[in-house]
């Protein structure tokens, strides 16, 4: 897809999406930076968008790890569908407050890059907490954000959270929180 197709595709489909370009390259390799190569890991990405993070995911993991992609827009989940033939991800095409309904298992890793601030209180608490009940020990929560509005909510929630600052114009920042 060209980039023009793609910024198109995300502007129409921004109050879903929460951004208008695909994440930078220095995005997906810092949101994917606490994945490993270890044997057996369950991974779940939030907003799997056009798949770019999703490879940077398959690319950090082991061949017997598993990926959960979820993605609530249809046409990115056919889109990624096309380009990535992988047997070790699964695309969901449903939000993550879904995760419980799909992955039986606990989870080593979430990455995520769902817009937080367009969603309710209610909904956002909802994904906080069935995402840290879905976490095993030890495990993180990933997230790319464009502004700092969430990061109180974050460290809150959270046992253990580091920041990074990926660039200043246009803002984005990383948030890698942690369950004990």
């Amino acid at each position: 897809m060209s980039k023009l197709k793609t910024a198109l595709a995300f502007t129409k489909n921004v109050f879903t999406t929460g951004a208008i370009f695909e994440t930078s390259r220095k995005v997906e390799l810092s949101i994917t930076s606490k994945l490993t190569d270890q044997v057996d890991l369950v991974v779940v990405e939030y907003g799997m968008g056009h798949g770019n993070i999703t490879k940077e995911i398959l690319n950090k993991i082991s061949a017997d790890s598993k990926v959960y992609a979820f993605e609530v827009n249809k046409d990115f989940c056919d889109l990624v569908a096309e380009q990535i033939d992988d047997p070790r991800l699964t695309i969901v095409n449903k939000g993550a407050e879904d995760i419980d309904q799909v992955v039986a298992e606990q989870v080593d890793h979430i990455v995520s890059s769902i817009p937080f601030t367009l969603f309710s209180k209610e909904k956002t608490q909802q994904i906080f907490e069935i995402s840290y009940k879905k976490l095993k020990s030890a495990g993180s929560f990933s997230q790319v954000q464009y502004s700092k509005v969430m990061k109180k909510k974050f460290e809150k929630f959270f046992d253990r959270f580091e920041e990074r600052t990926i660039s200043k114009l246009p803002p984005e920042f990383i948030y890698h929180c942690y369950k004990k």
